[in-house]
């Protein structure tokens, strides 16, 4: 069985796809699908594309589909210094979104940019360069709720990392798993799992939103992610104001 037939089947099987719902999502037949599978069957640089996107397959992953199937990668990688628009666009959302804090981050959490009100909380803690390890690392003492806090980011970084096989992600879950010590007991935490931060005399309460590019045809710009922060109540609302204010 060639490598593209193993790999495409590894990547049905992982988004859980009958072989028959693929069909109809890439517009063939299952029995194409199943011959496909088998390596009794060819596809053209069209079909594995087509199967590529139905099975939601990330674009870095998509060229290496492409390579084991025989053809060439169809998805450029730019470096994020050479894509000025993208630049001024996400720096623009990053400064919109002050006084409260907001990074850009790669598909393993390492940090691409973030505005003032991100460096100004974490000011006491290490220079930063990937956000989930800044967070249950040099960040740990001051997170008042470490263990909610850690759980929920090791179970979001794990999500992905099972939804999309990376070995420098698996590692990094494997490493922040020992941080995060044991998993708590269920507790009410209302709507959602809120970062309760020490910073100075004060404490902040905050929740997260992620983003990205829907539509990116570049390696780059489709594993970037906006992750902002918001305030969870008045109090912290008000301090981020006066941190802004301040630096």
């Amino acid at each position: 069985m060639s490598t593209f037939a193993t790999e495409l089947r590894s990547w049905r099987t992982r988004r859980r796809v009958s072989q028959l719902e693929l069909a109809l999502r890439a517009g063939t037949t299952q029995r194409h699908v199943s011959f496909i599978e088998g390596g009794r069957s060819v596809p053209g640089r069209g079909m594995v594309v087509r199967l590529a996107e139905s099975l939601d397959v990330p674009l870095r992953e998509r060229n290496a589909l492409l390579l084991a199937a025989g053809f060439a990668p169809a998805y450029s990688e730019t470096p994020y210094v050479e894509l000025e628009s993208v630049r001024e666009a996400l720096g623009s959302v990053l400064r919109g979104h002050m006084p409260y804090p907001a990074v850009i981050v790669d598909r393993h959490g390492d940090l691409v940019d973030a505005n003032p009100a991100f460096h100004a909380i974490v000011a006491e803690g290490a220079p930063v360069t990937n956000v989930p390890r800044l967070l249950l690392g040099p960040l740990a003492p001051r997170i008042v709720n470490f263990s909610e806090w850690a759980w929920h980011v090791v179970d979001r970084l794990r999500e992905n990392a099972l939804q999309n096989p990376d070995e420098r992600l698996s590692a990094l879950v494997e490493e922040l798993t020992m941080l995060a010590g044991e998993r708590p007991r269920a507790t009410t935490l209302g709507f959602a799992v809120p970062l309760r931060l020490r910073c100075g005399e004060h404490e902040l309460q905050l929740l997260t939103t992620l983003a990205h590019f829907g539509t990116a045809v570049d390696v780059t710009v489709a594993e970037l992610r906006l992750e902002a922060f918001l305030p969870a109540d008045a109090e912290t609302a008000e301090q981020l104001r006066s941190l802004a204010l301040s630096g």
